[in-house]
């Protein structure tokens, strides 16, 4: 096998790609390079934004991965130096809604379903993240055994500026972090870095990106992961939260968003600046959107991430069906005004009732297979 990765693989197989239309091929590249499986983000213009075909690629790899002797550990890594993935095409999911919401939904369903698989893959896996990585990114680099940051990494799950929810099982994730830390990022969609989500435990090692390439070659050589990444670990120092752990505490504890709002407007002294600013933010976001995801959050605390994406599926679907998700895309990322028109305009108007029926039972809920059942050695 060349050193440098080119096309051609140790074994002579050549990499496949996601099947699709003219031009999805080249989008995201999936081989097996000596004794790792490897995935290459490779959609640059969009910011490796996942397609329903990358996504296809990924669930169609990992199951083969798991039953092959070959392959020791997978890594996964991006051509983009902006971005490791800065989630779905939100675009793409809101027109199949419009033309075919059947394909749009199904296409949800193998979103959710992608991260349970990888979440019950048992080799060891290592996202190399430099850059942004949001929401479907972080579906499909949160869940494995390892996670790697450079220098430039950039967290965030920014779902309810476009009348969505921090989906993909994230917020199992944001449920167990200390503080309501997890409950400030999901309602404001702030950004972080890798100091913070190292001590949050979003990253597992800090790596400079220009040591991606020896941790690559590592696998393919079958090093065992731990040493290779340990021996790489830089200390990334204080994150940018830690002084206002006591703040976000203090505030995100409320038991509603009007509470939280409450609370920030009180806030005086130091963090008083801080505080006008996170309302500033939340008076952006869907009133729905942060309701919505005030709930969840609260709930996945005593949920599994398997119910957890099962309560992701229905509420995403309920979002496909209302206003503000097709409004939010609009005006985010088609027409770029950002001057989204949310419906109902203000968070009082967002009944108990109204949040109710968003976490209603669907006709067809999301099935997932048991743990036992997807680790089984003849799937």
């Amino acid at each position: 096998m060349e050193e440098d990765g080119a096309a051609r693989t140790q074994s002579g197989r050549t990499p496949t790609a996601a099947p699709g239309s003219e031009g999805a091929g080249q989008d995201i590249v999936v081989a097996v390079e000596g004794a790792a499986g490897v995935v290459t983000l490779n959609r640059p213009a969009a910011l490796n934004a996942l397609t329903s075909d990358m996504r296809a690629a990924l669930a169609e790899a990992f199951p083969r991965w798991s039953r092959d002797p070959q392959v020791y550990a997978v890594v996964i890594s991006s051509t983009c130096e902006r971005a490791f993935c800065t989630g779905g095409d939100v675009r793409q999911t809101t027109e199949k809604a419009r033309t075919n919401r059947a394909e749009a939904v199904a296409s949800l369903a193998a979103e959710y379903a992608l991260v349970w698989e990888l979440d019950c893959f048992t080799k060891p896996t290592v996202p190399l993240i430099d850059g942004l990585v949001m929401g479907s990114g972080v579906g499909i680099s949160l869940f494995g055994t390892h996670r790697v940051a450079g220098e430039g990494y950039r967290f965030a799950m920014p779902e309810t500026a476009i009348g969505l929810f921090p989906d993909d099982g994230v917020s199992f994730a944001f449920a167990r972090m200390p503080g309501e830390i997890g409950m400030y990022l999901a309602l404001t969609g702030r950004r972080i870095g890798r100091a913070d989500a190292y001590a949050l435990g979003l990253v597992t090692h800090c790596i400079p990106a220009a040591r991606f390439g020896e941790i690559q070659a590592g696998l393919r050589n079958a090093d065992p992961v731990d040493p290779l990444l340990d021996g790489r670990h830089v200390d990334p120092g204080p994150g940018e939260l830690e002084p206002l752990r006591e703040a976000i505490a203090r505030c995100f504890a409320a038991d509603s968003v009007e509470g939280i709002l409450a609370r920030l407007r009180a806030e005086r002294g130091a963090t008083q600046p801080w505080a006008e600013g996170v309302i500033e933010d939340l008076s952006r976001r869907s009133p729905t959107s942060l309701k919505i995801t005030h709930r969840l959050v609260r709930r996945a605390r005593r949920l599994d991430l398997r119910a957890t994406l099962q309560h992701d599926f229905r509420l995403a679907c309920r979002c496909l069906d209302g206003h503000d998700f097709h409004e939010g895309v609009r005006a985010m990322l088609i027409d770029r005004d950002r001057s989204p028109r949310w419906r109902p305009e203000r968070l009082e108007d967002v009944t108990e009732a109204m949040v109710d029926a968003y976490f209603a039972p669907l006709a067809e809920e999301l099935a997932l297979p048991s743990r036992v059942e997807m680790q089984a050695v003849d799937r």
